[in-house]
């Protein structure tokens, strides 16, 4: 059956609540002409009656009565939805996609600080190292290692990068000297394999090498991880000299599980972006999640300028 137009059947509600065709016309801030011609068209439509128009007041027939119990159940039920729908939006969950050496040496460490902040909203991460479709996957927001080239969504820088050796300091006092970045000849290397579409040479020795203009190591020797982490854990361990990046490494050598045997650092031509559907950032949740991101990238480069204020950074051709 078709529905009457939903305006009529809002002014009916109201005055049928107030019995007042004025008081109703005050709550949806119309006159009270516009309130008596939606009636009028209302029982037009439906053919029957729905008040008894008595002197100085109204009452409703036995249609307009069953009529009015079911329009504020009705319009009840639907309120109460979407109110519900906007606790939810306002809370919820968020919903966010990172590279998997991200979340387990970045993000993860830090989500108390997030859990503190917001306690009304849950956090789900989708460690994944390939580019997402957010619609058919539920996806809130990403944040990806690349150019910031993605095409069709919102993308904002959130953290550049920069690589350079670490290690534990048992191994740095137990092993033979590095003095110098050509040291290196002599020790096991522990190399991050990662190859992803964007960079696939975002993290590598050769890369770091180049950049300090260290020739002739031998750069087939050593451990390769496929994971930037699996890197950090290694060296954590004492097995050798690995290939850190800044956003990895962070955090271990604040604690001073892990030291930089060289002051040389070369700055990646990639960065962290923050990457989403435009119509995502009308989402409280998402902004809320946007914001502690940036509050925690500010921190994060604050701890490693005061915990390495000798460091020499190269930038090196925009290209590799």
């Amino acid at each position: 059956m078709r529905l009457p137009p939903l305006q009529s059947l809002r002014a009916f509600d109201a005055a049928a609540r107030h019995l007042n065709f004025t008081r109703a016309a005050e709550e949806l801030f119309v006159t009270q002409g516009a309130i008596s011609q939606q009636i009028r068209q209302l029982e037009e439509y439906l053919g029957f009656r729905l008040f008894f128009r008595l002197p100085r007041r109204l009452q409703l027939t036995d249609e307009g009565d069953r009529l009015a119990r079911a329009t504020y159940e009705g319009f009840s039920r639907i309120a109460g939805e979407i109110e519900s729908l906007r606790a939810v939006e306002e809370a919820g969950v968020v919903t966010v996609s990172v590279l998997q050496s991200f979340a387990v040496k970045w993000l993860v460490p830090r989500l108390g600080h997030f859990r503190e902040a917001h306690p009304d909203i849950d956090v789900r991460i989708h460690a994944d190292d390939r580019l997402v479709d957010f619609r058919n996957e539920g996806i809130d927001l990403a944040v990806r290692f690349g150019r910031g080239r993605y095409p069709n969504l919102y993308t904002e820088l959130l953290m550049r990068d920069e690589v350079f050796p670490v290690c534990s300091p048992d191994y740095l006092a137990s092993s033979p000297p590095l003095n110098k970045p050509a040291d290196i000849a002599g020790h096991q290397l522990l190399h991050d394999a990662t190859s992803h579409i964007e960079q696939p040479r975002a993290a590598d020795w050769q890369f770091w090498l180049e950049g300090v203009g260290v020739k002739g190591i031998d750069l087939r020797r050593g451990l390769r991880f496929n994971s930037g982490d699996m890197v950090i854990q290694a060296a954590l361990m004492g097995h050798g000299v690995g290939m850190a990046r800044t956003s990895l490494a962070a955090q271990d050598l604040k604690a001073g599980l892990l030291v930089r045997p060289f002051p040389q650092t070369v700055a990646s031509s990639y960065a962290y972006y923050l990457t989403c559907p435009e119509e995502n950032l009308n989402r409280p949740r998402v902004q809320a999640f946007i914001r502690w991101l940036k509050d925690e990238v500010a921190a994060t480069l604050t701890d490693i300028e005061e915990s390495q204020p000798a460091l020499t950074i190269i930038t090196p051709n925009p290209d590799t």
